[in-house]
């Protein structure tokens, strides 16, 4: 069958994506950081100034399973995106390893080893993720790549198109819909196959 139009973007395969968040050996504690915002990054279908903004009071548990709570996005558009376990045990290693306990869960990370500042910039998501595409041998990739990937695999596992526009905060929906919207993204937490793959 003929191809109508052409790709836009760029987007990993599952295999591509486990090789990428695993890059960081998780030894150093920039790794354990680096390997938890990748994570996340594919997984969640966060932006980077999304990431960067992310506190402990976002993460929350809800209906027996871990969230991102309000978090507020493009156009100041505010959502809920379901964190799959691993996502959480491998934020938790970053975590622990950096003993933060508030403020900004993403932070630098001084050449001493110690986690110092009040936030990463997002030049800095930039970097890390050239960095760790390139020791799993993948080309040309953007930190928006990774939202693309988390797209597009979720909808392979099965995700509706109305669940995957609600994870990723491009759902424009009216008001009397808001909690089956809301129910639905958690729902395409629980499809992805790549995400226990991935895991």
């Amino acid at each position: 069958m003929k191809k109508i139009g052409i790709r836009l973007g760029n987007w990993l395969t599952a295999e591509q994506s486990q090789r990428l968040w695993q890059a960081p050996n998780g030894e150093r504690l920039k790794e354990k950081r680096d390997r938890a915002l990748l994570a996340l990054l594919l997984a969640c279908g966060v932006r980077c100034h999304e990431a960067v903004e992310l506190n402990f009071g976002h993460i929350q548990r809800r209906k027996e399973h871990w969230a991102i709570v309000d978090l507020k996005g493009k156009a100041g558009h505010i959502r809920t995106i379901p964190m799959p376990s691993w996502v959480k045990h491998v934020l938790d290693q970053w975590v622990e390893a950096a003993n933060l306990n508030s403020g900004r869960l993403f932070r630098r990370v001084h050449k001493t080893g110690k986690a110092w500042g009040e936030r990463l910039t997002e030049k800095a998501i930039w970097h890390l993720v050239r960095e760790y595409a390139a020791k799993a041998g993948i080309d040309k990739l953007a930190p928006h790549d990774l939202r693309r990937t988390c797209a597009r695999l979720c909808h392979a596992a099965g995700g509706e198109l109305e669940q995957i526009q609600f994870l990723l905060g491009t759902f424009r929906f009216r008001q009397r819909n808001d909690t089956s919207a809301a129910n639905s993204g958690f729902k395409c937490r629980q499809r992805p196959n790549w995400n226990r793959a991935t895991g």
